[in-house]
């Protein structure tokens, strides 16, 4: 989307009551005399853009048929007689927007309490650079190779015909996805400064190397994985990134809020 068309859009939707419709989620707004939730991506004006999915019913999750499906009760309602609403929620740790930790697929780091408690919070939050990906291969060693990522670089979002094709919005699992090939990562690892891997899919590895590459990343324990951004109509461009996530003691993942601001 060319940066004047982008602008349009943005002042679009700051005169709007409400942001449109995200795509494969329903509309939420309360008919109830005026009372209409506004539930915005983009917030500040065009300054800070929110790259976390929604969760829903109907998100995606690994190999869940038709979508995560409920999550969330209300035991306690005040149309029931309760003095107020109160929620209880049952989550994987690794839906939707979230963050790997080393315990995630080395069974002596999750012993030895390597969880997400332990992820470094100054590498979550910093400048950002927002990349995109050739869309016709995984990303290999040869395609790091060609996107000349300078040093110094920290933290690297990397957009990829993932988010071309809205897979995050359907409700089956894809094989097909694009990733890091072992190769890839072990590249971005011996040859950059990249501390943190932010990737628009439910993996960063690819379906064909998807422990092996995982392994590379996350042996040292000093770079964070955050998988399955969202990364639609955003410019390419250098940004400051802030992530954080609960602090679940033994978890080896969990949900993630993420926001770029310009």
């Amino acid at each position: 989307m060319a940066l004047a068309t982008l602008l349009l859009f943005i002042s679009a939707i700051d005169s709007s009551a409400a942001y449109p419709t995200i795509p494969c989620t329903t509309d939420t707004s309360v008919s109830a005399s005026d009372l209409t939730p506004v539930r915005r991506e983009v917030y500040g004006g065009g300054r800070i853009f929110d790259i976390t999915h929604r969760i829903t019913e109907n998100l995606l999750y690994l190999d869940y048929e038709n979508g995560l499906g409920q999550f969330l009760w209300l035991p306690a309602s005040m149309k029931n007689g309760s003095l107020a609403n109160n929620s209880e929620m049952k989550l994987p740790t690794h839906i939707g927007t979230h963050v790997d930790a080393p315990g995630h697929v080395f069974d002596h780091y999750f012993d030895a309490g390597f969880d997400v408690d332990t992820l470094d919070l100054e590498v979550l939050n910093g400048p950002a650079l927002l990349i995109d990906v050739p869309r016709d291969s995984n990303i290999t060693a040869e395609v790091m190779k060609s996107l000349k990522i300078p040093r110094g670089v920290r933290r690297v979002l990397f957009r990829t015909l993932n988010t071309d094709r809205k897979l995050m919005f359907k409700r089956r699992f894809d094989t097909s996805f694009v990733g890091f090939t072992r190769e890839g990562a072990k590249w971005l690892v011996e040859n950059t400064d990249i501390k943190l891997v932010g990737v628009d899919y439910l993996s960063v590895a690819a379906w064909t190397d998807l422990m092996p590459a995982h392994f590379e990343f996350l042996e040292s324990r000093e770079i964070i994985v955050v998988e399955a951004l969202k990364l639609d109509e955003i410019p390419p461009g250098l940004y400051s990134v802030h992530c954080l996530h609960p602090r679940l003691l033994g978890a080896e993942g969990s949900p993630i809020r993420c926001i770029l601001m310009k």
